[in-house]
């Protein structure tokens, strides 16, 4: 019987249950593969917490969020803290992957995650590991693909938010912030703030100046705006500013800075404006609820392609997206690296030429 694994890693986000039944049912009806699903991401490879999956089980994931499979965010298994002798100490577990992998007799591993999963993926690779990388996370960071699982759900989540905040602001003369993910890519802010008719828009790749976005605010309150609305990427920070001085916890897309950004910069603003501003915390919210159509079309389009590229000998490869057609990528050429928001892209352009402020 030839086996392939499944294995859901890093944040959880709508469109990973979507993922599980493409791979199932393609592996399944047009292969007669069977399909072994591990548990809670790579921590599952290493103890060898699997589950058979087969057709029944591929029933009704089509708009349900989150993973059947679980997920972990922090567990890396080339550095696991075990316990040795009554100490905690670090130690490299990535053998186990492949004794678990070579114990079920699985030929390929589909890898469903973010940048640190797909960079954790990579070095399975190095110790002979046949892996299929799926590209998923809710900040759309993975390079060489134009989509990534969950994200636009999240930003159909976000752009919601904003609708629902124009009311309120508008209706109490304030300042609305909405902070959003995105450590170091504004993708969700981008998309978001534009779809939802924000008027400052805040991202990781420009600093932004507190004087010039206080301007703005008030330069709206002089032309008779008596609100105006904000979206910040969580990773924003101001000119100046040293990021080696960021706390931040977790890992993969599910990164989160503690230093809460869209309080800090509430409280800048009404200092500078003396307006009223008040702040929402999206967070773990763009990570729930059903997949969007397109993010089920997207993760049926990415779990069908993965299998196929299995039957084809097509390993170590990450089914991506580029220009709507299928373009697998070598995970080597993408590990480790990140996909930012262009400076000079067709979006900040769009942003700039109708009125919204970048804070610079």
């Amino acid at each position: 019987m030839f086996r392939i694994g499944v294995v859901t890693c890093g944040g959880d986000c709508p469109g990973l249950n979507s993922v599980i039944r493409a791979v199932v049912k393609t592996a399944t009806i047009n292969y007669g593969y069977e399909v072994i699903g591990f548990k809670d991401g790579y921590l599952g490879l290493v103890y060898n917490r699997f589950m058979k999956l087969k057709l029944g089980d591929a029933s009704g994931l089509l708009d349900r969020g989150g993973t059947i499979l679980g997920t972990t965010n922090n567990f890396d298994p080339f550095k696991v803290l075990v316990d040795h002798d009554g100490e905690n100490q670090y130690r490299d577990l990535s053998d186990r992957v492949a004794d678990t992998l070579r114990m079920h007799d699985i030929r390929c591993l589909i890898v469903i995650g973010g940048t640190s999963t797909i960079s954790i993926a990579n070095r399975l690779i190095e110790k002979g590991i046949n892996i299929i990388a799926i590209p998923k996370t809710i900040d759309n960071d993975v390079p060489a693909t134009d989509a990534t699982v969950g994200f636009m759900t999240s930003v159909n989540t976000a752009t919601q938010a904003l609708d629902k905040l124009h009311s309120t602001a508008e209706s109490h003369h304030r300042v609305m912030i909405l902070e959003v993910t995105g450590s170091s890519a504004g993708w969700v802010s981008l998309q978001s703030g534009i779809a939802g008719g924000a008027d400052i828009i805040l991202i990781p790749e420009i600093p932004y100046d507190i004087n010039l976005v206080a301007k703005r605010i008030l330069e709206r309150k002089n032309e008779g705006k008596s609100f105006s609305i904000v979206v910040v990427s969580e990773g924003s920070r101001p000119l100046g500013y040293d990021r080696a001085q960021d706390p931040v916890i977790g890992d993969d897309d599910d990164a989160q800075n503690i230093n809460g950004i869209g309080s800090q910069l509430a409280s800048e603003l009404e200092r500078l404006t003396r307006l009223e501003v008040r702040v929402t915390v999206l967070g773990y919210l763009l990570r729930g609820g059903e997949p969007s159509p397109y993010d089920r079309i997207l993760s049926t389009r990415l779990g069908a392609s993965a299998v196929n590229m299995i039957a084809a000998d097509q390993y170590n490869m990450m089914a991506a997206i580029k220009n709507d057609q299928l373009c697998p990528v070598k995970i080597s050429e993408i590990a480790g690296k990140i996909k930012t928001v262009p400076l000079d892209g067709e979006l900040v352009k769009i942003a700039r030429s109708i009125g919204v402020s970048l804070g610079d």
